[in-house]
């Protein structure tokens, strides 16, 4: 069997990696071709991931880049249209929510090549958001539906996405939490961040306390009044506690664009890091600050409190469960929420409806079954 599996983003490395280790690893009957689109074009968001997380060079680089969704989308879709007359896959695999996702379904759609959709279901249910624009066109023309959670198979049957009729629907549990597992080990061996950012005294147990934060999503970033706000907050926090932002090259853009930096004088910010510095740094942080999903579910599993810069998740069980508060964007209400998820992350429940960390190998199972 011949899969294309298409990438383009941080999020997509790593759970491409866990997908391409079981392939490796046990199915050798599987021909994995990887496809980067190139939509993070960045070193420290691209390259690197690839050799930390050990996937193989990609078989096609398109070399992409930013531009709007639509010029983005377009070229995507061109290029991997060619790819795929070339190849002639039996099925393609897509990830989560990006323009490459979508562009990596709409390409394989009209050439009649079965997708698989890998994170199907989620729903944040704000379509001013181009990431549900891109789950749903995704979701409806997919015909695996991997799902990480039993609330995404119930996202799908309310839209009429049922096993039956050409679709096959599982919750397979989440491949990102696969990585966690195999990473997480690694990371404490290999990364030295805490030392280098002066909050662990070599030699030393003794650990500084801190937050950290992530911020990278255009509702965020591109509404100059949010990132104010955004920004406001965390220099309030920052000014007792410190507070890491590893920043997005978005986010800098527009901190520098709207000359908000008069905001971050407390906030301690770094270049983007690499995905095991990133696991250390959540791992050992009072709490997380972010608006990106992935990160949202990793404080979870490593039973961090996480503050939400958003009004809606996609992963509604980490807010069910206790372990994440939905804080916005307002500067009053982040702090508050801070202070609310830090003092109730004792009371909070523990319970995995992400799946036993085997999702990709029940995701090949699947595949090579049907």
């Amino acid at each position: 069997m011949k899969i294309v599996t298409v990438v383009g983003a941080r999020p997509q490395f790593i759970k491409a990696a866990a997908i391409t280790r079981a392939v490796q690893t046990n199915y050798q009957q599987i021909q994995e071709i990887l496809v980067h689109t190139g939509q993070h074009y960045d070193y420290l968001m691209d390259r690197i991931f690839f050799e930390e997380l050990e996937i193989p060079k990609p078989n096609y680089h398109l070399g992409v880049g930013s531009g709007s969704h639509g010029k983005q989308t377009g070229v995507m879709l061109e290029r991997i249209e060619a790819i795929l007359q070339k190849e002639k896959p039996d099925r393609v695999l897509v990830f989560g929510d990006t323009n490459s996702t979508l562009a990596g379904a709409l390409a394989a759609g009209k050439m009649h090549i079965p997708i698989a959709h890998v994170e199907a279901g989620l729903r944040s249910y704000n379509r001013r958001m181009p990431e549900e624009i891109n789950r749903l066109l995704t979701d409806h023309l997919s015909t695996y539906l991997f799902c990480p959670t039993d609330q995404a198979v119930q996202n799908l049957s309310k839209e009429g996405i049922r096993n039956g009729k050409g679709k096959i629907v599982k919750n397979v549990g989440d491949v990102m939490y696969d990585s966690i597992l195999y990473y997480s080990t690694i990371a404490e061996k290999k990364s030295a961040i805490l030392e280098e950012l002066g909050l662990l005294i070599p030699d030393s147990s003794h650990l500084t306390d801190y937050y950290l934060a992530t911020l990278h999503r255009a509702e965020n970033t591109d509404d100059p009044q949010k990132l104010r706000s955004i920004l406001k907050a965390l220099n309030v926090i920052g000014e007792e506690v410190p507070v890491i932002l590893p920043l997005h090259p978005r986010t800098k853009k527009m901190i520098d664009f709207h000359r908000l930096s008069g905001e971050t004088q407390h906030i301690k910010m770094i270049d983007p890091i690499s995905y095991l510095n990133m696991l250390v740094l959540e791992k050992n942080a009072r709490a997380v600050l972010t608006d990106s999903g992935g990160v949202q579910k990793e404080a979870y599993w490593f039973r961090v409190p996480c503050i939400t810069l958003r009004e809606e998740t996609e992963w509604v069980e980490t807010v069910r469960w206790g372990w994440n508060v939905l804080a916005g964007t307002e500067t009053e209400r982040i702090i508050e929420g801070v202070n609310q998820a830090v003092k109730k992350q004792h009371a909070s429940k523990t319970t995995h409806p992400f799946g036993n960390g085997k999702a990709s190998w029940k995701i090949l199972n699947l595949l090579t079954k049907h």
